[in-house]
């Protein structure tokens, strides 16, 4: 049953109401139901309002217009009602048969999924899930080329599933490597008979042998000039202590400490972790600049700088030979 409330039903009453039926010029309303119509009474009209309406004496010679009037109405209410109900159940029906429509062409694969399902060793249903993988995260992240199988694994819903897509994707591997070893020996045989005097590769265009790096050996003498606040010179000094055995030792020049400030070098070695027994043995010695640097750069150096003694010559070291 369709509510009285259902705005084809109230527009009905509307416009009904309006219509203009012959009643005596002392009656306040309009009747259809009875030819008496004094008291409280049920009209079609104030039914579907869903209320009582009170009637006003009627002169009871103009009732059977009024009875004349009512079939019209329940006929016109009971058009409009059967029509909105027929329109609301096509409507309803249209809807449902287009999801299961859409549904139903969702789940149909083409031929070329099924050939590729096949290919794959994959049911339709594998298929279909794996489609559906990739219209999420696994399609916006993942390569083009991932497989299959490893979406279907990635996505596994419980251990034995992830099992059972990881041994069938471990003998896919197998199998592929064992193809691709075949093809590569395959080749190379096909080569040596094809071009058997043809080497594949022309040594002569090859570098030559890398020069061993010899910044150091064993009976160089470093020259290291540092400062007390210097985070470059404490760098570069946690380089040398690192090689301190590839040389014979690293003789360090504070450049600006005072002549005859023993305390602020021993001090400052202490601060840098330079072992006693390396400064007892003479691998390391512990100086005053006393413009050692500006003599043997010829005023050119800067702080840090590293020299090498090697025998009688004396050379400046960059950075990055160190």
């Amino acid at each position: 049953m369709m509510a009285l409330n259902h705005p084809a039903i109230v527009n009905l009453v509307s416009k009904l109401r309006q219509i203009q039926f012959p009643i005596h010029s002392g009656c306040a309303g309009v009747c259809l139901i009875s030819p008496e119509c004094t008291g409280i009474l049920q009209c079609p009209i104030s039914a579907i309002e869903t209320r009582q309406h009170r009637r006003p004496t009627c002169v009871k010679g103009n009732a059977p217009m009024n009875r004349r009037w009512r079939p019209v109405v329940f006929l016109c209410a009971l058009v409009v009602s059967n029509t909105v109900m027929a329109a609301e159940l096509s409507h309803t029906q249209i809807e449902d048969t287009w999801q299961d429509s859409s549904q139903k062409a969702t789940n149909i694969l083409s031929a070329t999924d099924l050939a590729h399902a096949r290919l794959w060793g994959l049911s339709e249903t594998e298929w279909r899930r794996y489609k559906q993988l990739m219209q999420g995260i696994r399609g916006s992240i993942s390569p083009a080329t991932i497989s299959p199988i490893e979406v279907l694994g990635i996505h596994a819903r419980d251990d034995a599933e992830r099992q059972r897509y990881a041994e069938v994707w471990a003998r896919a591997m197998y199998e592929d490597a064992g193809r691709i070893l075949a093809f590569q020996h395959a080749y190379d045989a096909a080569t040596k008979r094809l071009y058997p005097n043809v080497s594949l590769i022309d040594i002569s265009r090859l570098p030559g042998k890398t020069e061993v790096n010899n910044t150091f050996q064993p009976g160089d003498r470093l020259l290291f000039f540092a400062r007390l606040d210097c985070p470059a010179c404490d760098l570069l000094l946690n380089k040398l202590l690192k090689r301190i055995f590839e040389v014979s030792g690293i003789d360090i020049y504070l450049t600006d400490v005072d002549k005859g400030d023993d305390r602020a070098v021993r001090d400052w070695a202490s601060n840098h972790q330079i072992d006693p027994d390396w400064v007892h043995s003479r691998r390391i010695t512990l100086n005053h600049d006393g413009g050692a640097l500006d003599k043997l750069t010829q005023g050119q150096g800067d702080v840090p700088s590293v020299l090498r003694r090697r025998g009688e010559d004396i050379s400046r070291l960059l950075v990055s030979e160190l």
